[in-house]
């Protein structure tokens, strides 16, 4: 091919959608628990990880470490690697699947001697940055008889949210029936990515409801389980587990948890269009203090605002079930124009050129 035929088959080429990186994915703030799980996985198969860490700063003998910290970035590098050159499509599941309460450390004796279900839930889904979570996750009612576990991309993640949520969910569930048997069944999994061509192996791992295309990526269980008692109940243990937990929390600074404590509201509310005193009031700060917290860590509220309506956008996008219309009403937008302006601020392309370019 000549260089002036190559150079006009790169003009031709669709632009990725794309938001600003976010300069929180560089901080090495994360314990990696699951690139320890996929470096054993490999080992267990004969196949050698060291090759995955080239470049990052990183060796296998420090995931080891309990005190060794990645970066997302480090994290979602090693991640890309490992599943090329495994070559497992249900990659996720396999290590989900595999998951027991001695997996989540310190974390999972705390929901071990919780009073019930729904107590040890709370204190997973609060905590679950400890145990090196990529998503951001949430516990709430779906409707007045089902509740979920919720979760949420970071970092407008895309490309690996597939694996992602497929080691979360099926981990989630693994955990569930160690601690309440194997009769509890989910109601049915929700997830916003097209299906799989592994998608019968979803089917085997849930044995539930699978639904692609989704609006949210959730795993929905029937309410009544929450109170179900758990027989490793003990309150001192649970909660001096449950002080530990935190205290690894507290490693983390205080401007960063508020900024999270933002995202997850608007994530919540992206309908409502919510404004900053609005936010202030629901996180029982004065607007000038949320503002001041925020300055603090470098960030500004409509920098936040926009970047989650962005993240959200094209996760919906790349769904493929709501016209653009649709999703400007999902992030509170009532004129389709004033949505598709705003998107291409964001990401410097008009939503329906970004959907074609998505994966």
């Amino acid at each position: 091919m000549s260089q002036a035929a190559f150079e006009l088959r790169e003009t031709r080429r669709v632009p990725s959608a794309a938001i600003e990186p976010d300069p929180r994915a560089q901080a090495a703030d994360i314990p990696p628990n699951i690139l320890v799980h996929l470096t054993e996985f490999a080992s267990q198969h004969g196949i050698p990880s060291e090759p995955w860490f080239g470049g990052l700063g990183l060796s296998r003998q420090q995931m080891n470490d309990p005190s060794s910290r990645v970066s997302y970035r480090q994290a979602r590098t090693l991640i890309t690697r490992a599943l090329r050159s495994l070559h497992l499509p249900a990659l996720g599941l396999l290590i989900g699947r595999n998951a027991t309460i001695g997996s989540f450390g310190l974390l999972g004796l705390a929901m071990m001697t919780s009073r019930n279900f729904g107590e040890a839930m709370g204190v997973g889904i609060e905590n679950h940055r400890i145990c090196g979570s990529l998503l951001d996750v949430d516990f709430a009612a779906v409707d007045n008889h089902t509740v979920g576990v919720q979760a949420w991309p970071r970092f407008g993640e895309i490309e690996l949210l597939p694996f992602l949520c497929e080691e979360l969910f099926s981990s989630c569930l693994a955990i569930a029936r160690e601690l309440i048997g194997s009769r509890m069944m989910p109601v049915r999994l929700e997830l916003t990515y097209p299906p799989p061509a592994h998608a019968a192996e979803y089917v085997a791992t849930f044995q539930c409801d699978i639904r692609f295309g989704a609006q949210y990526n959730r795993i929905v269980v029937d309410v009544g389980w929450l109170a179900h008692p758990l027989p490793g109940y003990n309150p001192l243990t649970s909660r001096q587990a449950l002080a530990l937990c935190h205290q690894q929390l507290r490693g983390s600074s205080p401007s960063d948890e508020i900024v999270v404590s933002v995202e997850r509201l608007l994530r919540s509310r992206l309908r409502e269009h919510p404004r900053l005193i609005e936010v202030a009031r629901s996180l029982h700060l004065s607007e000038r203090s949320l503002r001041r917290r925020l300055a603090e860590s470098g960030r500004i509220f409509r920098e936040i605002h926009d970047r989650v309506r962005a993240e959200r956008a094209l996760e919906l996008l790349h769904a493929g079930q709501l016209s653009v219309a649709e999703i400007g009403i999902e992030l509170g937008f009532s004129d389709p124009r004033e949505f598709r302006r705003a998107f291409k601020r964001w990401t410097g392309m008009p939503p329906q050129l970004a959907r074609r370019s998505l994966p």
